[in-house]
């Protein structure tokens, strides 16, 4: 029986040693064998997505699905002129070093140490330069929200990532709230035949309206709704946005954004075979599942072109803003950025 056993992990190790080295093979123990691990990095400690997705990844009875993916290094900046940012890089800092994470001094250090790469830097207005430190590295990455600050960042972002062949993609978490996917997959209501969906849409100067907060709401929508809007028009007071969209085959999707009252996260789906509620926040483990398995395949979950126009959306409502609440074609928002 122990002669079996032993042909058995030699037949391992044969196995492993042809993708590893016979010294790479030596420094692992049989437990490493089973679970080869990918070290990620984070860039950007300005945010609470930093520690969450640590306190998942880095736990000591992880959850089967992210095992494997452990965070071994952090760059903390990070937005370097919103308060609210700023504020809480040296706490955050504090935290995931409690949770065995290296600090290092810049990004370059940190494409060093990770494989892979969750761009969590709460300020979109440095993340194309960011980005394409990761890319020039080949290191897959997710990119928090915002993707950029512009919507030609935006584009900019996906086209060097393109240049490059290296993957990334980007989400808000409530892409993955569990009834937003059952009607994204047709199993609840049928066809969507029309949406309207909300969330709180805080606004930072710095940065244009939606993108900061009312991102969460939007990429709800479109998650039921799917791509193809056409134009946009907004409405826009102290207190409340509301935007609609026409799509191309003439169906309405709605996102209200509200800096009053308790806002939460959710909405209504029109179908075919009834009505749905979607909504609400159902916390960030569903989303870093979608990430670890999207580092793991190296496939966006999410069509490229889709992202692309939930910021065109959102870029297409300021234009609409600036003009009175005229409507605006979502195609001159992508014309801007080909010329």
């Amino acid at each position: 029986m122990k002669n079996i056993k032993r042909r058995n992990f030699i037949k391992t190790a044969s196995l492993v040693g042809l993708g590893l080295g016979i010294e790479g093979y030596a420094a692992m123990s049989t437990k490493q064998i089973k679970a080869k691990v990918t070290r990620v990095g984070i860039i950007g400690l300005d945010t609470s997505h930093s520690i969450a997705f640590t306190k998942l990844l880095n736990a000591v009875d992880v959850e089967p699905e992210l095992a494997g993916y452990p965070v071994v290094a952090a760059y903390p900046w990070g937005s370097k002129d919103i308060e609210s940012s700023t504020s809480r890089i040296p706490k955050y800092t504090e935290e995931i070093k409690e949770m065995g994470v290296k600090i290092v001094g810049s990004i370059a250090e940190l494409l060093k140490e990770v494989d892979v790469v969750l761009l969590e830097t709460n300020d979109g207005r440095p993340h194309l330069e960011q980005a394409l430190q990761v890319f020039k590295a080949g290191k897959p990455v997710f990119i928090d929200k915002p993707v950029a600050a512009s919507f030609s960042d935006v584009h900019a972002i996906f086209e060097a990532a393109k240049a490059y062949k290296v993957p990334m993609f980007s989400s808000s978490s409530l892409r993955y709230a569990k009834n937003a996917q059952e009607v994204r997959q047709g199993s609840t209501i049928g066809k969507v035949l029309g949406a309207s969906a909300y969330s709180p849409a805080s606004l930072e100067k710095t940065h244009p309206d939606l993108y900061w907060y009312g991102i969460h709401g939007v990429e709800l929508l479109f998650t039921v709704m799917g791509p193809g809007c056409k134009s946009v028009s907004r409405t826009h007071t102290v207190d409340t946005d509301v935007v609609v969209g026409i799509w191309d085959d003439g169906r309405v999707g709605t996102f209200r954004g509200g800096r009053s009252g308790k806002i939460g996260y959710g909405g209504t789906v029109f179908g075919e075979n009834g009505n749905a509620q979607i909504g609400p926040y159902d916390g960030y483990k569903p989303l870093l599942v979608q990430i670890v398995e999207f580092f793991r395949t190296g496939k966006s979950p999410v069509d490229p072109q889709e992202t692309l126009e939930i910021y065109a959306f959102m870029e297409a409502a300021d234009e609409s803003k600036r003009n009175g609440g005229k409507p605006i074609l979502l195609d001159t928002v992508f014309s801007s950025v080909k010329n």
